[in-house]
């Protein structure tokens, strides 16, 4: 490894130097190795100075100056714009940089953060890593961390890129589509308030989009679907959202198709969501008539529903009362 011993500046003018001939492609073969080398060497030391290694704690002092050079010659911003030039290990070591950097606060403030929201359409734009496969991976990972900030998501929950989401999490790469879906669970579930806020705005657009997942061919993606669903109508910030969506039959007509899916697991999924329009106290006449026209057919197929797990408590007793809803009901 080149000299351990440099100092912060080194470290960034050299980081610098590098991504521009590895992003250069008039360069030799050599030098691009050559840069790629001095590239990862240097991402390591300046992840040794933030996180620290085995024999040594971060230096306070140090830890400052390499923040410093890095806001002043907008490394996050040069870095991210030529991952693409980056190599995987390069691309680890960074994203483990740019983790400890979100994390640091002085005096309350979140600098890196603050950092960061200069150019907010950066930070949004990352979404749209999805639609290149090279990067896409690298790309979900920072996003990830930047979901954990209210004010990095806000960016992403206020952007039209947003709604991207529901065709990615459907591509035919399986990867970048399960590392998408994980992006957008972390989007709806992470930051609770924004996520209320946005369904609340958006509902329309958003359910017409996400009852299109809940009907796809992929049996995984459905899965997951309705599996989100299920916490998203059942988190207290979004009472309103779930008394909207339970009120409209076409919704109650997609989970009874899939209660009865040949995957098990589409069926456990959708009886959770099920389970909501039954126990409604407030059933719209539109959801009523259709449980009532359909409430023998429904006894006769949950009295038998996933009976082998039978060591599963919860589900048991909230089939029993269903079904005992069901069976209560009046036209």
């Amino acid at each position: 490894m080149s000299n351990p011993s440099k100092t912060p500046q080194e470290i960034v003018n050299d980081l610098n130097s590098a991504i521009q001939v590895v992003s250069d492609q008039q360069a030799s073969k050599e030098k691009l190795e050559k840069a790629q080398q001095d590239l990862n060497e240097n991402l390591v030391m300046m992840k040794s100075i933030l996180c620290g290694s085995e024999q040594h704690e971060p230096q306070p002092e140090i830890v400052e100056q390499i923040f410093e050079e890095v806001y002043n010659h907008n490394l996050i911003f040069i870095i991210v714009d030529n991952i693409s030039y980056v190599d995987l290990e390069g691309r680890n070591d960074f994203a483990q940089i740019f983790t400890a950097m979100l994390k640091r606060q002085i005096g309350g403030r979140a600098e890196t953060i603050d950092h960061l929201m200069i150019k907010k359409k950066k930070v949004v734009d990352l979404v749209e890593g999805y639609e290149s496969p090279d990067i896409a991976l690298f790309h979900g990972k920072l996003l990830r961390e930047c979901i954990q900030y209210e004010p990095l998501a806000k960016l992403i929950f206020h952007s039209d890129l947003i709604f991207k989401f529901f065709e990615y999490v459907d591509l035919s790469n399986s990867d970048i589509a399960s590392d998408a879906f994980d992006t957008f669970k972390d989007l709806l579930t992470r930051q609770r308030v924004l996520c209320s806020e946005f369904l609340n705005k958006n509902y329309d657009r958003v359910f017409q989009a996400y009852n299109r997942l809940l009907e796809s061919e992929n049996c995984v993606l459905r899965c997951q679907s309705l599996k989100l669903l299920g916490e998203l109508l059942l988190d207290g910030h979004n009472q309103t959202i779930m008394t909207r969506y339970i009120s409209k039959p076409e919704n109650l007509k997609i989970m009874m198709n899939n209660l009865r899916d040949q995957s098990r697991n589409i069926q456990f999924e959708a009886f959770h969501v099920f389970k909501v329009f039954v126990a409604n106290p407030n059933k719209t006449k539109p959801i009523l008539d259709i449980l009532l026209k359909n409430q023998q057919k429904l006894v006769d197929f949950l009295s038998n529903f996933h009976n082998d797990r039978s060591d599963d408590e919860q589900f048991n007793d909230e089939k029993d009362y269903i079904l005992e809803q069901i069976k209560e009901l009046r036209g």
